[in-house]
């Protein structure tokens, strides 16, 4: 696992702390949203479907920072939207950086080689590069031709200047895992940190509804990926969670692990579902109906999800909870998972996706940056 050991340590005991005081609801990392507008129109995405009027609305630095305080989680990731589109993003991200957070910026890097000065190396600083697989797949999935290259330049860049960088990929149907294999190749050559990977989630806002994955489907493509792995890969997050990708342990989400704030507020019950939203942090941990959510739940938006924001919480809280999940956790740090099944899968022939790519219109394009 490539998390630093002062990270880790962090989360360590800040979860013993928790378990201390008999907590048993509390946030792991905050999704902080300052804005939904983005410079993209992926097809998988729900973000940035919203009315103009809203795309124009953005967090200021002081509703960002009163939100990481309120909620106190030691981790913020700041998803969109496209972050580096807000004016003030750097005041937000030197703020959060300066309370000792542990700053997770996403950005879809297309504007990251140009901003790079403005920013400052630290250890609680990390550019999570959204970057879907090789150059086509990823061209595919984010509805641009060109954007793989772009980001791409923006990576090698960061590593170069010292910056903590960890490409982060959502996959779909019909993904082909020997090209995910050979994306984590590329990208260790490069030398980021390490690798962020989550199955995607059916948003309803999404114009591509067809290429979103059951269960099923989920832990199979994730084993055959991430099964006979090399000894090179490293990858920025619990090992746990992925074990339960690859259908060796099964979690319940934890929505509350992961709590989302955006210009609407508390978001209930997380960052991917919508049902409403709190005034405040505590009105969202203590009113929100949590046993509605979740797969044992029955509720049909959770039928499918096996998302990280909602499981990699658990699996956090499963490694530093108790001893049984510490030393399984430290033992998946050095497996290599052989299975000659899952070494068959890679050798089977893989659905494919429509061969046309949906590109987002100028006007669109405009819009997004206003």
């Amino acid at each position: 696992m490539a998390v630093p050991i002062s990270q880790m340590w962090t989360v360590a005991t800040y979860v013993l702390k928790k378990k201390l005081t008999g907590r048993k609801r509390y946030p792991l990392v905050l999704m902080l949203e300052p804005l939904f507008r983005c410079n993209l129109a992926c097809a998988g995405c729900g973000k940035v479907q919203y009315p103009p009027h809203i795309l124009k609305k953005q967090l200021t630095p002081e509703q960002c920072f009163a939100a990481a305080e309120e909620c106190g989680a030691p981790m913020v990731a700041i998803p969109g939207g496209e972050p580096l589109l807000h004016p003030q993003i750097v005041d937000i991200v030197n703020g959060l950086v300066a309370r000792q957070k542990y700053v997770y910026m996403c950005t879809n890097a297309l504007e990251l080689k140009r901003r790079l000065h403005e920013f400052t190396p630290s250890k609680y600083l990390t550019f999570s590069v959204h970057l879907d697989g090789q150059r086509d797949d990823h061209d595919f999935a984010v509805c641009r031709e060109g954007g793989y290259d772009i980001a791409l330049e923006g990576i090698k860049e960061a590593v170069k200047r010292g910056f903590r960088v960890t490409p982060n990929s959502t996959f779909f149907d019909g993904t082909d895992p020997n090209h995910v294999r050979a994306h984590f190749d590329e990208m260790m050559a490069i030398g980021v940190e390490g690798i962020v990977l989550s199955p995607g989630y059916s948003y309803d806002k999404a114009p591509d509804q067809t290429h979103f994955m059951g269960r099923a489907r989920v832990r199979r493509l994730f084993r055959a990926i991430l099964s006979n792995r090399k000894k090179t890969w490293k990858f920025n997050m619990s090992p746990l969670f992925l074990e339960f990708l690859m259908g060796d342990r099964n979690y319940d989400c934890t929505p509350w692990g992961s709590p989302a704030f955006n210009i609407f507020g508390w978001q209930r019950p997380c960052y991917l579902l919508q049902d409403g939203y709190a005034d405040t942090f505590k009105e969202l941990m203590e009113t929100t109906r949590w046993e509605e959510y979740g797969v044992g739940s029955g509720n049909p938006k959770c039928a499918n999800c096996m998302v990280s924001c909602g499981y990699e919480p658990t699996a956090v809280l499963d490694g530093f909870g108790s001893l049984k999940g510490f030393f399984a956790m430290v033992k998946a740090n050095f497996s290599l998972y052989p299975d000659k099944h899952a070494l068959d899968l890679l050798n089977e022939q893989m659905p494919t996706g429509p061969s046309s790519l949906v590109q987002i219109t100028e006007p669109e394009r405009e819009l997004a940056k206003q």
